[in-house]
């Protein structure tokens, strides 16, 4: 019990700016730290949800509604996978070798590359949730896609090959207990389930799109990089959200 409650702070106090009590870094709540990363997203998704039916209720306009729910996840997690999208931006946009791409993904300098790819990803994601219309059970199964998304992303630092023997995904992947994987697994079932039955067209395709940009993931991965860093991870992650966020809209505009 100690330890999973280790696990779970650590996962908090690494993944997001929500307060949390101090965690011990044993090795034990090492182990386990992925089990309890989708629940980052829960606290994610449900704070979109919450402000999605405020903003409803007292009748904001679209435009202050799509720039608080486009912030709001970057509040809740500090930006922490965005930072990874950037620098993976920067990397693939380099067009260099697979050393040089790896030692960009080391660089904490911000390329100019990174700084457009993170404008039009927050410009997109703006306008599209711009166009979003508030649906209790449509926005629960998009809600839920927060937490589809660190699921998957989670699984890939476990058990993909890594790009590299050190950095955080690493040191994670490392230390993992050998039934993350399956508890990642596990995870992205029961949301899946739970997203198809919040509302069965827009889980269908929002899980549909999360695993199309997971694969691709993967394959991209290993054929620019050898493997997966904690920044490609991030990397998927906010790609496979904005294109969840891009597939309801467009079911929603095709009714």
């Amino acid at each position: 019990m100690r330890r999973a409650w280790d696990a779970l702070l650590i996962a908090f106090s690494m993944y997001s700016r929500i307060p949390v009590p101090q965690a011990s870094w044993s090795q034990g709540g090492l182990a386990y730290v992925f089990c309890f990363f989708p629940l980052v997203g829960a606290a994610v998704g449900g704070a979109v949800w919450v402000w999605l039916w405020l903003a409803r209720c007292l009748g904001l306009g679209a435009g202050l509604t799509a720039a608080v729910a486009t912030a709001l996840p970057l509040l809740l997690t500090g930006g922490i996978h965005l930072d990874g999208f950037c620098d993976t931006v920067d990397a693939l946009s380099s067009h260099g070798d697979r050393g040089k791409k790896l030692a960009i993904l080391k660089d904490p300098h911000v390329g100019a590359f990174a700084v457009m790819g993170c404008g039009i990803y927050l410009l997109l994601t703006m306008g599209l949730w711009s166009e979003y219309r508030f649906s209790p059970r449509e926005t629960a199964a998009l809600a839920l896609g927060f937490v589809f998304s660190r699921s998957l992303s989670g699984l890939s630092v476990v058990a993909f090959p890594k790009a590299r023997q050190e950095g955080l995904a690493s040191t994670f992947s490392k230390a993992s207990d050998r039934h993350v994987a399956a508890v990642l697994l596990g995870w992205a079932a029961l949301c899946a389930l739970a997203m198809l039955g919040a509302h069965l067209a827009v889980g269908c395709v929002c899980i549909g799109v999360a695993l199309a940009v997971f694969f691709y993931y993967r394959r991209m991965s290993y054929r620019q990089f050898g493997g997966v860093t904690g920044d490609l991870a991030g990397w998927f992650l906010q790609l496979c959200e904005l294109g969840m966020l891009l597939a309801a809209v467009c079911l929603e505009v095709w009714k």
